[in-house]
C-alpha cells in the first residue's frame, strides 16, 4: 500500500517509489537499528522522511512483555496525524506514506511530511526564561495554549507518550503577536508513539502530564503559572478540583520527580505547593 501527494508522485514514479524512498539520503536527525529520520530537499522544498525497516521479533516481544503495544510501522503516525487534524490540533502535513510486507517483524514503511520551517521548539524558546523572563502576557498565552492542547487530546482518547516541550513548535512569525497575548499556533510533532482509544487510561494521562511538567521544571514557572495551566486543563473551581483529584495530581508529581531524578540524579525544585518548599 502506498499513497503519494501529487508533488510526491512527480518525484517518485509509482513503480519504483517504495525502494527509492527507503533509499533516500539527506541530513539524518535520528538513526536507530530499524528506523531513520532525515530531512531532504526536492525542487526547492524541504521534507522530512521517517523510514522503518522492520522492528524484529525481539522488539515486538519486549513491548508485549511490558504490556506496551509495539509500533510496527509508519501507519501509527499516519493515523495519529489524521486524528490530530480531526481535533483541530496543528501538526505535520502528510505528503506520502507506504507500508509493505505481511511479516510484522520485517514490515517496511515510510512517512513523508512537509518541513515545518522557521519554527522554534518551546524547549529552546523557554530555556533562558529563568535569566530573561518573558513578557507576562506571552507566558500566559503559551500556558493556555499548551493546556488546551493537552485537554483536547486527553478528552478525546489520545495520549502522546513523548509529551515534552521539545515536541511543541512555534513559528517565528507567530512570536510577535504571541508576545502581545494572542493565542499562539503550536504544532505538535513526533507522533509515532501516539495511542488512540475511545478513552485515555489514567496512567497514560499521568505519564503525558508528568513528561510535560518534567520538561518545564527548570524554566522558572511559578505556582500561579501551574494554576493557570490547571484552570484550562481542568475547568471548574480550582480549589475543588485539586481537593477532589488530589490522588491523581500526587501521581503526576511523583512521576515527574522520578523522571527528573532519573535524568539529573538529583531532586527537582518544584513550585511551591507542588512538592516544593512552602
Amino acid at each position: 500500500m502506498i499513497w503519494l501527494r501529487s508533488d510526491m508522485k512527480k518525484l517518485f514514479p509509482q513503480d519504483t517509489a517504495f525502494d527509492r524512498i527507503l533509499g533516500l539520503r539527506g541530513k539524518i536527525f535520528r538513526e536507530l537499528a530499524n528506523r531513520r529520520t532525515l530531512r531532504f530537499e526536492a525542487e526547492g522544498c524541504g521534507y522530512f522522511a521517517k523510514l522503518h525497516f522492520g522492528v524484529g521479533w525481539r522488539e515486538i516481544f519486549k513491548n508485549l512483555l511490558s504490556l506496551h503495544r509495539p509500533v510496527l510501522s509508519a501507519k501509527n503516525e499516519v493515523r495519529a496525524i489524521r486524528r490530530f487534524e480531526e481535533l483541530g490540533i496543528e501538526t505535520m502535513t502528510l505528503a506520502g506514506y507506504g507500508i509493505r510486507g505481511w511479516n510484522p517483524a520485517r514490515r517496511e514503511s515510510f512517512l513523508i511530511t512537509d518541513e515545518l520551517s522557521n519554527t522554534l521548539s518551546l524547549e529552546d524558546l523557554c530555556k533562558n526564561w529563568p535569566k530573561q523572563p518573558p513578557p507576562p502576557a506571552f507566558k500566559r498565552a503559551l500556558i493556555r495554549q499548551v493546556a488546551q492542547i493537552a485537554r483536547t487530546l486527553h478528552e478525546n482518547g489520545v495520549n502522546h507518550r513523548d509529551f515534552y516541550l521539545c515536541h511543541f513548535l512555534i513559528g517565528l512569525s507567530e512570536l510577535e503577536s504571541a508576545v502581545k497575548g494572542s493565542a499562539p499556533v503550536l504544532h505538535v510533532i513526533d507522533l509515532h508513539r501516539v495511542q488512540l482509544r475511545r478513552q485515555t487510561p489514567e496512567r497514560w494521562i499521568v505519564k503525558d502530564l508528568a513528561a510535560l511538567f518534567f520538561s518545564s521544571i527548570d524554566i522558572g514557572l511559578t505556582r500561579r503559572d501551574v494554576y493557570r495551566f490547571l484552570r484550562v486543563y481542568r475547568p471548574g473551581p480550582l480549589r475543588e478540583r485539586l481537593f477532589e483529584e488530589k490522588a491523581f495530581w500526587s501521581q503526576v508529581v511523583l512521576r515527574t520527580t522520578r523522571f527528573y531524578e532519573r535524568d539529573f540524579e538529583r531532586s527537582p525544585r518544584l513550585p511551591k505547593g507542588f512538592g516544593g518548599p512552602d
